[in-house]
């Protein structure tokens, strides 16, 4: 949630217009490369690391080459059925207005809700390290739910200003990671990187595709690039470009920036510090300049992360109610300002971080968007005469997400996460449970997979604006 899913994707400005042909492979590619890189690597490379260990760039690489396949469906799908509703359009398109459609959206939204909690609960581990706070659980609960209700009145008071410093931030962002990496590279030794993975020998193949499970949702965001289609010359071939283009340029960023992490602090200095990790990185290669540059930079990504998916998600959380998957009300505006939506994503939000750790978020981050995924691209299967996507491909796409989410999935059972794990199957089901009931009592159609299709609402060209939430 990320990996920022653009900044300028998620944040609220009104719609940009530019002429066809004004968006080159390159401009949109950074597009791109804005939406995912961001908040969920500063947030999850610890993490991580206590399951791939000194293979950390491995896990990166491998969750690239699976987000890869996504982005060619996403990619076709984007071309034939221009929407800013995003995946929760797409499911619409391949399943029909029905159960699976709504239940998915439904389980999806909550996915972005938990993305926002473990972005506000990034926040608030750099915030106690970087401050010098004391390590007590209240004052981590309470800097990030305080996170979460200042984006709330961001969102309600200032967006507009806030989508006029997004590309400022963005910016600021990449520049002190390509500083980090760059600087990095120059003071990791081969033998110490080997030494560290020596030690590590333990570390299974299953750990690193687990750990790739994990990483996943710092790839997403290579959405927001279908918003520019509307404004390339030659969109067919230059989206699908553009779009490996910025996923091949991230993917180096982080395999890099891994490598950095692991041949300055070790696979166990990096777990040690858990959500803090290229913070610990960047003082071991830059001193005390490299802790706060990069400590810093994770409070502007991590804090910008929750602002842009709050509004991402609301945004989600209407399209779904316009097509009656949820109650309409959700929408309704309020006498403050803003609508009912924001504020249940925030309070949703709020519970999250007071309930769950930052590990446990994470891990429910990623599954959940794994399966969504995975479900976007089964329902591509069903229009692939429509989009013309390689149906092998498809195939493959959904095969990878789901190893990936059953090999996640597995590591919280083994692990004895049973919050983990039990959280995400009582989402699953009360989403499809709470779907069955609302179309029971509006009388729509209880079929799974239904002929009813909403048609897709295409953006103005150019159009920045969008129902995807950013990772």
């Amino acid at each position: 949630m990320s990996t920022h899913n653009t900044n300028a994707q998620h944040t609220n400005p009104p719609t940009m217009k530019a002429q066809k042909g004004s968006i080159g492979v390159v401009g949109a590619a950074a597009i791109g490369v804005g939406g995912m890189m961001g908040a969920g690597l500063y947030t999850l490379v610890g993490l991580a690391s206590a399951s791939a260990g000194a293979r950390l760039p491995l896990s990166f690489f491998i969750g690239g080459i699976v987000a890869a396949f996504s982005v060619y469906s996403y990619s076709k799908l984007g071309m034939k059925f221009p929407s800013r509703g995003g995946a929760a359009q797409f499911l619409v398109q391949g399943f029909g207005n029905g159960l699976v459609a709504g239940g998915m959206n439904i389980f999806q939204y909550f996915g972005w809700i938990i993305a926002i909690a473990l972005y506000a609960a990034g926040f608030s581990d750099y915030a106690k390290v970087l401050f010098g706070l004391h390590d007590t659980p209240w004052v981590a609960k309470a800097i990030g739910v305080g996170i979460i209700a200042v984006a709330v009145i961001i969102n309600i008071f200032g967006s507009k200003l806030v989508a006029r410093t997004q590309t400022t931030i963005i910016a600021v962002e990449l520049i002190i990671l390509v500083v980090f990496v760059a600087v990095g590279l120059t003071h990791v030794k081969a033998s110490a990187f080997s030494d560290t993975m020596a030690k590590d020998s333990g570390a299974s193949l299953l750990r690193v595709l687990s750990a790739a499970g994990l990483l996943y949702v710092t790839y997403e965001g290579f959405g927001v690039v279908t918003n520019a289609a509307g404004s390339m010359a030659h969109p067919a071939k230059q989206l699908p470009r553009a779009m490996y283009l910025a996923l091949g340029v991230v993917m180096v960023v982080y395999m890099a920036s891994s490598v950095v992490v692991i041949g300055s602090i070790g696979a166990s200095g990096a777990e040690a510090a858990e959500g803090h990790a290229l913070a610990d990185a960047g003082r071991a290669v830059m001193g005390s300049i490299g802790f706060t540059a990069i400590g810093v930079a994770a409070l502007v990504a991590t804090a910008s992360a929750v602002n842009s998916t709050m509004f991402g998600d609301e945004n989600l959380g209407m399209r779904i109610a316009d097509v009656n998957e949820i109650p309409p009300s959700f929408r309704t505006p309020t006498r403050i300002g803003g609508n009912r939506g924001i504020f249940a994503t925030a309070l949703f939000a709020a519970l999250f971080v007071d309930i769950f750790p930052l590990s446990a978020v994470g891990q429910l981050a990623s599954l959940a968007f794994l399966l969504v995924y995975a479900t976007v691209n089964l329902g591509h299967l069903r229009l692939v005469r429509e989009t013309g996507a390689k149906r092998w491909i498809l195939v493959a796409s959904v095969v990878l997400n789901l190893v990936l989410f059953v090999l996640l999935f597995s590591q919280t059972i083994l692990h004895g996460e049973v919050l983990t794990w039990v959280a995400l199957v009582v989402l699953f089901v009360a989403s499809f449970a709470a779907e069955w009931w609302w179309r029971g009592r509006t009388g729509q159609d209880r079929s799974w997979i239904s002929r009813q299709v909403e048609p897709a609402e295409a953006g103005p060209a150019g159009s920045v604006g969008s129902a995807e939430p950013r990772a």
